[in-house]
This record gives C-alpha cells, sequence and structure tokens, in this order.
C-alpha cells in the first residue's frame, strides 16, 4: 500500500500530459456557463522541504466558495478515523499475521521490520490491510516524508472562506481496506513488502513524477502495480470511488461558483480518472 499514496486515508498512504515548461504538479479546470471547478492531485505524504504548490492552483483557492477534500482534515476526523481503524484492523485473538503471510513475505517482514523498528509482537496482530498501512507510514517517514506536510494537512489552512465539504466519511475510508477479502489483504501487503525490501527508491521516483507533471510515469507507479496486485482493490479503491467523485462533481457543476478539489493524484490520471468519467459525461476539462 505505499502505492497507495494515491490513494485515500493518508493513514494510508499511496497517486498530468507532457510535463509543462515549468513542470509542477497539475492542475485540471472544469468549466459551465456559471461555474469553474479546479482539480488537484494529492499526495498524502510529503518531505517538510518539497516545493511543490503551483500558481494555478493557489490563484484557484484565492477566489475559491468551497474546498473539498476526500474526507473532513481537522483533529475530529483524524481522531475518528484512528478509531475505525484501531476497531477493524486487529486480528482474532487466535490468528497472527506471520501465519498468514507466505515464507517469502514473513522473511521480509522480519526484514523490513527490522529496517524500520517495528516491533514483531505489535505487527503480529494487525489485520493484513492495518499492517500494510502502518508499514508503509513508517517506511516514508523513515525518508523524511510526514503527513503533516502532505498536501491536505499544508492546504487545509487553505481559503479560509471558502465551505469545506468533503466526498466521504472517515468510517467510509477505512471500511473500503477492511471489507477487502482476506487474500486481497494479504497481497498488497506482500506487494508492499517486497517493494519496501527491494526497491527502496520507488517513493523518490514518485515524488519526481508528481513534482515534474509526468502522469504516465505517476500511472505506472501507482495505478498498473494495484492492477496487477489486485483488480479488486483497484475497483473498490479508485474505480468506484471515482465514478461516485464525478457524480458529485456534476452535480456541484449545475449550481455556481468556484471550486477547488484535491483528491488522491492517483485518482486523476488513467483511464477511469475522474477528469476521463467527466469528459465522456461531456464536460470541457482543461489539463492532462
Amino acid at each position: 500500500m505505499t502505492r497507495r499514496l494515491l490513494s485515500p486515508l493518508a493513514a494510508l498512504v499511496l497517486l498530468f500530459t507532457a510535463a509543462p515548461a515549468a513542470a509542477e504538479p497539475p492542475v485540471w479546470t472544469v468549466r459551465d456557463a456559471d461555474s469553474t471547478i479546479v482539480l488537484f492531485g494529492s499526495v498524502h505524504v510529503l518531505p517538510a522541504d518539497l516545493d511543490w504548490r503551483p500558481d494555478a492552483l493557489d490563484a484557484a483557492l484565492a477566489k475559491a466558495d468551497d474546498l473539498w477534500f476526500e474526507t473532513p482534515v481537522d483533529a475530529e476526523n483524524e481522531a475518528a478515523a484512528s478509531r475505525a481503524a484501531m476497531a477493524s484492523g486487529y486480528l482474532p485473538a487466535d490468528q497472527s499475521l506471520s501465519a498468514l503471510l507466505s515464507p517469502e513475505g514473513r522473511a521480509r517482514l522480519d526484514r523490513v521490520g527490522a529496517r524500520l523498528g517495528v516491533s514483531p509482537a505489535a505487527i503480529d496482530r494487525l489485520r493484513p490491510w492495518f499492517a500494510d498501512v502502518t508499514i508503509g507510514v513508517v517506511a516514508l517517514m523513515s525518508q523524511g516524508a510526514s503527513v503533516t506536510t502532505g498536501v491536505e494537512r499544508t492546504l487545509a489552512a487553505a481559503a479560509p472562506g471558502a465551505r469545506r465539504r468533503a466526498f466521504e466519511t472517515p468510517a467510509e475510508q477505512i471500511a473500503f481496506f477492511a471489507a477487502a477479502p482476506l487474500a486481497d489483504q494479504l497481497a498488497s501487503l506482500e506487494d508492499t513488502l517486497k517493494q519496501i525490501d527491494e526497491d527502496p527508491a520507488y517513493y523518490d521516483r514518485l515524488i519526481d513524477a508528481w513534482v515534474d507533471g509526468d502522469t504516465r510515469a505517476i500511472e505506472d507507479l501507482g495505478l498498473t502495480p494495484m492492477k496487477q496486485v489486485s483488480l479488486y482493490l483497484y475497483d473498490r479503491l479508485i474505480v468506484q470511488r471515482n465514478r461516485r467523485w464525478a457524480e458529485t462533481i456534476a452535480e456541484r457543476l449545475a449550481g455556481a461558483g468556484e471550486t477547488v478539489i484535491v483528491v488522491g493524484v492517483g485518482h486523476l490520471v488513467g483511464p477511469d480518472s475522474v477528469p476521463a468519467l467527466l469528459r465522456a459525461r461531456g464536460f470541457k476539462v482543461e489539463g492532462p
């Protein structure tokens, strides 16, 4: 799930046409006669010293009537997400994570856990999806990244006059992962362990692609591996949510005003993306 920096749950981490002349993360704009909606693709966990904010995003925030995130970005909702994760993130007393993993997965968990300083006893009680999230976040923190400097936290105080809106609740986001079949949870966890163990530069490549506005690389790094690991998770975490969000955006366009929407960048690239769905509905979408 390290790859799903591009997906929901900043406690969960990871996902633009050819890069513009001054490379930066891209901005999509959807317009009709009396509405403008700016879409920006987030990476939920970022290094503190990264310069990433496009001028077009700041211009849109300055006049936004409403600002949307995947879930509300505030202490109350972060606490709700933590409670929901704790309530559904632990195995029954007679089960252990190590017993569920393949022999290769167990060996990787031992190596990765030792490298990251993750307690074997603590991780062995977690359901695969929660172990996936936990290990992914700890791995990113070990590389100097933080949720507090991610896009959502950074933009939470932006556009103080804009109404705050959200597509989902924390409980709904947790349920997307917790309700996944065990086999898909395990496949995702084993893929995360393999990536951390064998490809520690993955995160740097992802961030470089995002900052450069390289949509093809973002899709190759974030979405393609997800499809290969679990079509269920790809459909559940990306396709179905994009369809619901596109419907909500279409409803918003039926009104009037200036809107900024910030969601994981993986939702804005590829053939199943929110921009692709809006174009298929006949809306004019400027951007990659």
